[in-house]
C-alpha cells in the first residue's frame, strides 16, 4: 500500500506578536512500495516540514498521513531518518552506533550484533567494527548513519539532505552507494535534496515543491536511477542529451517559481 498523505496542511501557531504561518498548503502524496521519491525546491518550500509529518515528528494541522493504511501517529521504527548531519553517538565505536537502535528494542547482544555487521558489510565498512566513529571521515560517518536507519528493517526511508555536507567526489559515490542499497533491500524512500542533478539521479519520482506555503507543484517519474541499476554508468546517464533536457527544464521551474515568491 505504501505511503498516503491526503490533504494534509501545517499551519505554525502566531508566536511573538507575529502571525501564523502555512508551511504547507493541501499535500496530495502517495509513495508506493520500492518507490525512491526526491523533494526539491527552494529553500522555504517545506520540503523538512514534509518529512518531519512523515517521521511522525510533526501532526498535520488537517489532512492524514497513513502508511500502509495505518495513520501515523509519531516516530515508529517502521520509519528511519538519515539526517543532514549524521548524528552518531560519538562514545561508541562504529558497530555500537549501528546496534544502537536494536538494543533500545531490547534484542539480544548476538543478534543486534549480526544485524549490524549484515549493514556494515552493506555499506563497505568492514574492518572499521571497532573504529571510534570520531576518527572517521564525514563520508564514512554518514554510512554509518545510514546503516543504523536501515538496522530496524523500516518500511520507508526518509534522508533529509544526507550528502549536503560532502565534498562533490564524495557525494558522488555516495550517491551511486545509496541506488545499490535501495535497488539491493527494495526499500521505499522519502529523500531531500538542494541539488537538481541529485534528484534526477537518484530518484524514480521527483516532487517540486514550490514555497509559501509549501505545496507539490509538479511530480515527475524518472527513468535514471533504474538505469543505474541496470548498469548504465552514472557519468553517462548525467551526461545523456534526456537528462541534460529535464535537468534544465526543472531548473525553470524552480527559478520561475523563486521570482513569483
Amino acid at each position: 500500500m505504501g505511503l498516503e498523505i491526503r490533504d494534509a496542511s501545517v499551519v505554525y501557531p502566531a508566536a511573538d506578536g507575529r502571525a501564523p504561518v502555512e508551511a504547507l498548503s493541501r499535500v496530495d502524496l502517495t509513495i508506493r512500495p520500492g518507490e525512491f521519491a526526491v523533494a526539491l525546491g527552494a529553500s522555504g518550500c517545506g520540503k523538512s516540514t514534509l518529512l518531519n509529518l512523515i517521521a511522525g515528528f510533526l501532526a498535520p494541522s488537517s489532512g492524514d498521513i497513513l502508511l500502509n493504511g495505518k495513520p501515523v501517529a509519531g516516530p515508529s521504527a517502521d520509519r528511519s531518518v538519515v539526517f543532514q548531519k549524521h548524528a552518531l553517538l560519538p562514545w561508541l565505536n562504529v558497530v555500537e552506533n549501528v546496534a544502537f537502535g536494536l538494543k533500545l528494542q531490547g534484542r539480544p547482544r548476538a543478534a543486534r550484533q549480526e544485524v549490524a555487521e549484515k549493514f556494515i558489510g552493506l555499506l563497505g565498512l568492514s574492518g572499521f567494527e571497532t573504529s571510534p566513529v570520531y576518527s572517521l571521515s564525514g563520508g564514512m560517518q554518514q554510512r554509518v548513519g545510514i546503516a543504523r536507519a536501515l538496522t530496524s528493517d523500516p518500511k520507508l526511508l526518509l534522508m533529509d539532505e544526507p550528502l549536503g555536507a560532502l565534498d562533490a567526489l564524495t557525494r558522488e559515490k555516495a550517491q551511486e552507494l545509496i541506488l545499490n542499497i535501495w535497488h539491493e533491500t527494495q526499500k521505499s524512500v522519502f529523500f531531500i535534496t538542494h541539488s537538481v542533478e541529485e534528484a534526477l539521479f537518484m530518484g524514480t519520482k521527483l516532487i517540486v515543491m514550490s514555497p509559501r506555503p509549501g505545496r507539490i507543484a509538479h511530480v515527475f517519474d524518472l527513468p535514471f536511477s533504474k538505469r543505474f541499476c541496470d548498469g548504465q554508468s552514472a557519468r553517462a546517464i548525467k551526461a545523456s542529451q534526456d537528462f541534460i533536457a529535464l535537468r534544465e527544464d526543472v531548473l525553470a521551474i524552480i527559478f520561475a517559481d523563486e521570482e513569483a515568491a
